[in-house]
């Protein structure tokens, strides 16, 4: 059997991987499969696999477990906050925010709809070896949300991706949404504790070496880049295919459509934009030693040490 993190290193093998993570089928999983499946992986992991076992069992047990299991606690992710779901949640604010005749108050409510979903996503998704207060988290997500709603709200009133009293068609609605600068600053505040505390680093066997705050700081760097080329697929994308969809004399003849229609474009634009944003860096991210702080490197003989940077 092949080594079932083989792939990985390239950003094409993480793009298949995420793929996979991001299958919606995962989120109907069964507590028994979900068994059947961690415990598939355990006897391939030492060696006690039972004969008939195929590489395809295999990998569909690592998509199960990796779509529904947090690395760093074993623990299963709440349904809704899984990546699997993230296509999934903004649909309401989506449509809402797509809706004719916005008003300031009602753009403000998808707007917080929006935010929360990523800020809860960002949270159940962090590196999670360190334990974090629902304290922290109250916090974390009144900073993420007010500051994000302030930055998406203002971005829209100043005509990114169109202004609430824009035509839906002219919009580009998950833009306005979730501007580059909303997302990273949701990410950093539902992450600041790993800042504060620093996250745990291994060893190429998966020994505990330590604590980094530096690797904590590299965790969350490398993901607020993820979230500054997730909003491009969906600025690009949806305006080029509803000004071809626009002229069909479907959409001419029933201009109701359109909302629907540019819903549906704009899901499938993040349904493609989320796997292409976070292959771009391995969830097990490697650093060498020398970057990080000197009892980390006087702890350890390895060169580099690896940690979860969280998705």
């Amino acid at each position: 059997s092949p080594p079932l993190e083989l792939g990985f290193t390239s950003f094409y093998g993480r793009f298949r991987h995420f793929l996979d993570i991001i299958d919606p089928r995962t989120l109907f999983v069964t507590e028994r499969r979900l068994r059947e499946a961690v415990q598939l992986l355990e006897d391939y992991k030492h060696g006690t696999l039972r004969p008939g076992v195929t590489n395809e069992q295999l990998w569909s047990a690592q998509k199960i477990k990796q779509a529904i299991l947090h690395p760093d606690t074993n623990e299963k992710i709440f349904m809704p906050f899984r990546m699997s779901g993230k296509p999934l949640g903004p649909s309401g604010s989506v449509v809402g925010l797509l809706l004719p005749n916005q008003t300031l108050a009602s753009t403000v409510f998808w707007q917080w709809l929006n935010q929360s979903h990523n800020a809860c996503v960002n949270y159940a998704n962090r590196n999670a070896t360190k334990p974090s207060p629902v304290s922290k988290f109250i916090q974390g997500y009144l900073g993420a949300v007010i500051s994000a709603v302030s930055i998406a709200v203002t971005s829209g009133l100043h005509g990114v991706g169109g202004g609430p009293s824009s035509p839906p068609h002219t919009r580009s609605p998950l833009l306005s949404l979730s501007p580059a600068s909303a997302n990273i600053c949701n990410v950093v505040l539902m992450r600041y504790g790993e800042l504060e505390q620093g996250i745990d680093v291994l060893d190429g066997d998966g020994n505990l070496v330590g604590s980094s705050r530096i690797a904590a700081r590299h965790a969350l760097l490398e993901t607020a880049l993820t979230r500054v080329v997730l909003p491009m697929p969906i600025l690009v994308l949806p305006p080029i295919v509803m000004s071809m969809l626009e002229k069909t004399a479907l959409l001419q003849a029933r201009p109701r459509l359109l909302l629907p229609v540019q819903s549906l474009v704009c899901l499938a634009a993040f349904g493609l934009a989320l796997p292409l944003a976070i292959s771009l860096f391995p969830q097990m991210s490697e650093i060498e030693t020398t970057q990080l702080e000197p009892e980390i490197a006087q702890a350890t003989s390895s060169r580099t040490v690896v940690y979860n940077k969280g998705l």
